[in-house]
């Protein structure tokens, strides 16, 4: 019998978990994929070109290779690690089978304030383009901010199906705009537009390439990974997927080809059509590549609205996937219980509300959305350290685990993702210091929270430390 409590009664295991289960087989390849797509495509609208402004064409195209290596090359090894552990818990279970109870906690908090503050600063934008829309007279602002959480919280509560296909809907309308986008803009398209830039003769290495020199493409590694940054959400939906050890493989695989494509296309074609200049500082950078002399056309007009629904369907998917990560954290103990209870229609409804709640807050009284989101990226790059590790750990220590999925290069492939995943973490500092401080603060309040309190409180009844723990007793009876 393992320890449960709520309210300080004591339950049996059964009774513990029956409180906090998730709808099962509710989502198929289509819709996972479109949910790893949909995590991402906000950041080919608006974001990426700030890399411009740091590192130049040459330099944000060199990191944008990197970090597109980096994200393929986990991505593949996070497939096989879902079909081992195809639970909740994502990357915290990856962790905990490898690295023991920290680093399945240090590995779950980092990428809880990814998929906390994310959906935060999205929301900012999300009112910025409302505003520039000029749509029902709206001004950036709290009500926006608000709407935002109240009418797609109320979409996940309904339940996860409902969720998933509203995503993919949203999602296929940001992506099919993005195809006529690049279809406009590669009209314009002029090769000599692309290193537009003017040159810091003083920078190391500088040239018309790398206007800013070699330090300008580590500079940029932030600003490449916008381009993918959150594809790795999509384990946290094994619970809910149909036959997971063999879906999320093919999904997975499915949405960083597709997020590959999207990246290099967006990011010629508007750097090409009016210049890399015009567009380093642009808070719409693809309506500006569209808008030469500043005179709204139709097409930049249909690009603007479809900019706004791909800054929903990120909004939406980030939002399920912090929810799932805090009811796989807070099921096994590591944060408080009560976070992990689920509705009759089977979705946790206090792991999405209150950190809805803390998001809709930190936006409101903040308003400074670019800071939020490179404090999210700052704990993105944490995770991703932890969960590569995590691969070459478990290759090494168990080469006999059962592994429906096998990752392409096997420990060649997440090496690389850890190496280049250590260099983003760096690269950070960079660009925000402040941001990356915030992240290592609140990090130490968790840690603190973890060290003195709830280690001592998990429950071995959760499938992630179930799995962890037949593991460890297996390694025992082998050793003796």
């Amino acid at each position: 019998m393992t320890e449960g409590t709520e309210s300080g009664i004591p339950e049996g295991d059964d009774a513990y978990l029956s409180r906090r289960t998730l709808r099962t087989g509710s989502a198929g390849p289509l819709l996972l994929t479109g949910l790893g797509v949909a995590y991402v495509v906000s950041g080919d609208y608006a974001g990426w070109n700030f890399g411009l402004a740091e590192g130049g064409f040459g330099g944000l195209a060199v990191a944008s290779v990197l970090m597109g290596l980096m994200y393929t090359c986990m991505v593949f090894a996070l497939a096989e690690l879902a079909s081992v552990l195809p639970t909740a818990g994502g990357g915290y279970g990856f962790a905990r089978r490898a690295l023991g109870p920290w680093g399945g906690f240090l590995t779950g908090t980092a990428i809880l304030i990814e998929f906390v503050l994310a959906p935060a600063a999205i929301a900012i934008f999300i009112g910025d383009y409302v505003e520039s829309l000029d749509l029902f007279g709206l001004t950036s602002g709290w009500p926006v901010y608000l709407g935002c959480f109240v009418i797609f919280l109320a979409i996940h509560l309904w339940g996860v199906g409902e969720a998933l296909r509203f995503s993919l809907v949203v999602t296929a309308i940001a992506v099919a705009a993005l195809v006529v986008f690049a279809c406009g803009a590669f009209t314009d398209f002029s090769a000599d537009s692309l290193n537009d830039i003017p040159v810091d003769s003083d920078a190391l290495g500088s040239s018309s390439w790398l206007p800013f020199g070699l330090l300008g493409i580590w500079a940029a590694f932030p600003f490449g990974m916008w381009f993918f940054l959150g594809v790795e959400g999509v384990p946290l939906a094994a619970e809910e997927t149909r036959d997971p050890a063999r879906t999320l493989p093919s999904a997975m695989a499915w949405a960083i080809g597709v997020l590959l494509v999207l990246a290099a296309v967006t990011f010629l074609a508007a750097s090409g059509a009016r210049g890399s200049d015009a567009v380093r500082e642009a808070g719409n950078p693809l309506v500006a590549a569209l808008e030469p002399h500043g005179e709204t056309t139709a097409l930049s007009r249909f690009v603007n609205y479809a900019g706004l629904a791909g800054l929903v369907a990120s909004f939406f998917s980030l939002v399920y996937a912090g929810s799932r990560q805090l009811f796989a954290l807070s099921r096994a103990g590591y944060l408080p219980r009560f976070l992990s209870l689920t509705s009759r229609r089977n979705a946790p409804y206090l792991g999405l509300l209150i950190p809805g709640a803390l998001g809709f807050g930190l936006a409101a009284t903040t308003g400074d959305g670019a800071r939020m989101l490179n404090v999210a990226v700052f704990g993105a790059a944490i995770s991703y350290c932890f969960m590569t590790l995590s691969h070459i750990v478990l290759r090494r220590r168990e080469p006999d685990l059962p592994r429906p999925y096998r990752t392409p290069g096997g420990v060649v492939t997440s090496g690389v993702a850890f190496m280049l995943a250590l260099s983003a973490v760096a690269a950070t500092f960079l660009v925000d210091r402040d941001a990356a401080f915030i992240a290592l603060g609140v990090y130490a309040v968790a840690v603190a929270y973890f060290a003195f309190y709830s280690r001592h409180r998990l429950v071995a009844a959760a499938p992630e430390e179930e799995f962890a723990a037949l593991a460890e007793a297996e390694a025992e009876l082998a050793r003796e």
